[in-house]
């Protein structure tokens, strides 16, 4: 079953859906129930975005520009400069190397169009997934017709797909038309290191396809700041030529109903997605964009928000102590807990479900067997730190409670 029918008939279905279904008719067994499932960040936004959108009001009467206003891409440009050091000869180009879009997740769907039709390959085209992956990599490559190739991100491999064995599969790469990559990862909260990205780009450029690497949890981490892909390409000759990254405002600004990201990079390449989504794609209502460039403008909250996330891995470190294989992650806000002993993750979740009123999300929903007929997050559960502190701590004591 290839393509739309696998989304069509159900085949395909969101792992929220499949918990449902998992724990349908099973009662909470202590209350009340914690629920740690949905990556819904929970901390206060920035108090001046209602402001911002009764501010600009009246350009809901107006149709958006679909490349967004100026005073947006600006905004963006000008933060590209202050976390990534994209200054004088590395800045990004407003007019032409940044596009906004309504969430990072349309923007990587979308992506997939453009990226497949502007490689002619033999036979079937192929768009490489990190796996775990994010729903919308997959129902892009459907979407497209392309064969989604699942490269397993293991601890093996430092929980980032394994560029040995990619390196090696040159007719896979040949027909490679784009390679998502999420850093800090999600669920595993692995970060790429330059070098890790430099090679990554290299196989891009040698096969031309596009490096379409996912930045949205890039201001979640707990140590040093996630170098960035439009950091490490603008220091190659051929600058931003096959890398576009995607962020939102969801995560960095405790946003996600605001559906506010851009994708920055190749100019080429925007330039036709911009088009593909003048036909096909949303817009973004002028008061967002208005309050989104206020949002991208001031990093005081962005520091506060990364602040309460590591008070919460404080808690993780001293409620869990190195069980389940739990160590604090570079970034994101995500638990990648090794259930393995306990049955895996679906056995684990249902267990936590009925003894301890816990909701998490089993890791094999969140993947699919790779290449080597494995799933990589059969023996996981993901826990999503989205709540306050005294719920963590709360939660976490029922987990190891119940698992003792």
């Amino acid at each position: 079953m290839d393509g739309l029918e696998s989304l069509a008939s159900g085949a395909i279905i969101s792992p929220f859906t499949r918990l449902r279904q998992l724990l349908d008719g099973m009662a909470s067994g202590m209350e009340p129930a914690i629920d740690l499932t949905l990556g819904e960040p929970r901390e206060t936004m920035p108090p001046f975005i209602a402001d911002k959108i009764s501010e600009a009001k009246a350009l809901f009467a107006k149709y958006p520009p679909i490349k967004g206003s100026e005073e947006l891409r600006s905004a963006i440009v000008d933060w590209l400069g202050r976390r990534y050091g994209l200054n004088g000869a590395k800045s990004v180009d407003a007019a032409r190397e940044v596009l906004p879009v309504n969430g990072s997740r349309e923007g990587l769907y979308f992506a997939a169009l453009p990226a497949v039709g502007r490689k002619r390959v033999a036979g079937r085209p192929a768009i490489l997934i990190c796996n775990p992956y994010y729903q919308a990599y997959i129902g892009a490559a459907l979407a497209t017709g392309a064969e989604p190739v699942f490269l397993n991100a293991t601890e093996r491999t430092g929980h980032l797909p394994d560029l040995d064995a990619l390196e090696g599969d040159r007719d896979l790469l040949e027909r490679t038309v784009a390679f998502y990559v999420c850093s800090p990862a999600n669920p595993q909260g692995a970060v790429a290191s330059r070098a890790y990205v430099e090679r990554a780009l290299g196989l891009a450029r040698r096969y031309d396809f596009m490096l379409f690497f996912d930045e949205c949890y890039s201001e979640l981490y707990n140590d040093e700041a996630p170098v960035g892909g439009l950091e490490v390409a603008a220091s190659t000759p051929e600058r931003f030529a096959n890398i576009v990254v995607f962020n939102s405002l969801s995560k960095r600004s405790n946003l996600p109903g605001l559906r506010s990201g851009f994708c920055a990079g190749d100019a080429k390449f925007l330039e036709i997605l911009a088009e593909v989504r003048n036909l096909v794609g949303p817009t973004m209502a002028g008061p967002i964009q208005h309050a989104s460039a206020a949002a991208w403008s001031e990093d005081g909250h962005v520091a506060a928000n990364r602040m309460a996330y590591r008070k919460k891995f404080d808690v993780c470190d001293e409620v869990l102590q190195g069980r389940y294989g739990y160590r604090r992650p570079g970034g994101g806000f995500f638990l990648w807990l090794d259930l393995s002993q306990y049955g895996g993750g679906v056995e684990a979740t249902v267990t936590l479900w009925k003894r301890a009123g816990v909701r998490v999300i089993p890791g094999a929903y969140l993947a699919q067997p790779g290449r080597d007929g494995i799933n990589p997050g059969a023996d996981y559960v993901r826990v999503a730190l989205v709540t306050d502190p005294a719920t963590i701590r709360e939660a976490l004591g029922r987990v190891v409670s119940v698992l003792a």
